[in-house]
């Protein structure tokens, strides 16, 4: 991906405003999906003094946030989404309302992005696999509507309906109205391509990629120098490469994982060692997907680490939310997690006694990994 000023940033933004294991019981649903508004955007504080900066921030918007700090730069993280059962519905009769109950969450970052598990297409054959999906160009609209600036197509739906499919896929992403598709390119150098974008005067660079592919599927799914496809995690020193560049020519990097095991609350072996290699080649926050269920988050060193976000628009699952992270260049300012419910297939803010369950209940699955508050 090129580089983006904020003007263009804000000329885009202005284009239109699973199994999940419970934190909370559905009882308390219907009293507890109220308006983002009666929740504040200030991040957890950390107990780390923040490193001086010079730079000036940028001019916001009207409908973002004053920055946090000077240079501070706000990320807000959603987990699996696609847009099958009750989703396709709502998606045919209205891409840009599809996503409004949780649009106000994610447009108070500077940046929003979500794990896109569906390829973009309504061609192609379905592979031979248990689950596959697909949706139309127009998820992509309801993607920038809801104020969705990064999208990762680096998962093990992204090729679901070969080669056909992931013709349509970079043909949506090339046309898309906003939203910015990362993963997945014509090679491995488009596919491990950083979404790049200066925001309050911090360079930021964000890069994705996928640990979990069928084993039969891997050779035909995977970017390589020669064919089109996803960019692999399994090839680490590739990714670690792509890292690596991205962090002589940034102030904040970012990469987004879909890795683990589907229905484990705890990371693997593997997850930790991948996380621990990524900061060591210069990843200063590590986001993951695939498990379709929460999974704890903390900071690893320096770094912060989310191991699972879970689903996020989905047709399965109930526990849900958007985690935000704010970055002045390296150091981690502060994090939060807002806690949803997923009713219809979409995510609708929680609150109340509701909400402070969720949060206590996210908060105690640090407990199995490598991570500290």
């Amino acid at each position: 991906m090129g580089a983006h000023t904020d003007l263009s940033r804000t000329l885009r933004r202005s284009m239109a405003g699973w199994r999940a294991w419970g934190l909370v019981g559905v009882v308390a649903l219907g009293a507890a999906c109220t308006s983002a508004a009666a929740h504040s955007n200030e991040p957890v504080p950390t107990t780390r003094a923040a490193a001086p900066s010079t730079r000036a921030p940028r001019a916001t918007t009207p409908r973002r946030p004053a920055p946090v700090a000077k240079g501070a730069v706000t990320f807000a993280f959603g987990g699996d989404v696609h847009f099958e059962g009750p989703l396709r519905g709502l998606l045919e009769r209205d891409p840009d309302s599809v996503l409004a109950a949780i649009a106000p969450t994610l447009r108070s970052s500077d940046i929003a992005m979500v794990n896109l598990e569906t390829a973009i297409t309504d061609r192609g054959k379905p592979e031979a696999k248990e689950y596959t999906f697909r949706a139309p160009a127009s998820a992509l609209q309801a993607l920038t509507a809801a104020g969705i600036d990064v999208a990762t197509e680096a998962n093990n739906h992204g090729v679901d309906f070969g080669t056909d499919g992931l013709r349509d896929t970079l043909a949506a992403r090339a046309h898309s109205p906003g939203v910015h598709v990362i993963g997945i390119g014509r090679d491995a150098d488009d596919a491990y391509a950083p979404y790049r974008a200066t925001v309050h005067g911090e360079r930021i660079a964000v890069i994705a990629a996928s640990q979990v592919i069928d084993g039969a599927l891997e050779s035909t799914w995977t970017a390589s120098d020669t064919h089109a496809g996803i960019a692999s995690a399994k090839n680490l020193p590739r990714l670690l490469t792509a890292v690596r560049a991205a962090r002589a020519t940034s102030d904040t990097v970012v990469v987004f994982l879909h890795w683990g095991v589907e229905g484990a609350s705890c990371p693997t072996a593997t997850q930790r060692s991948t996380a621990a290699a990524l900061v060591a080649a210069g990843a200063d926050v590590v986001i993951g997907s695939h498990s379709h269920t929460l999974l704890g988050a903390g900071h690893l060193g320096s770094a912060f680490v989310d191991y699972g976000l879970g689903n996020f628009a989905f047709y399965t699952g109930i526990a849900t939310g958007v985690l935000t992270v704010t970055m002045t260049g390296r150091h981690v300012d502060g994090y939060r997690w807002i806690p949803a419910h997923i009713l219809g297939g979409v995510p609708h803010r929680v609150d109340g006694a509701v909400a402070s369950t969720a949060i206590d209940a996210w908060q105690r699955l640090r407990a199995c990994t490598d991570l500290s508050p």
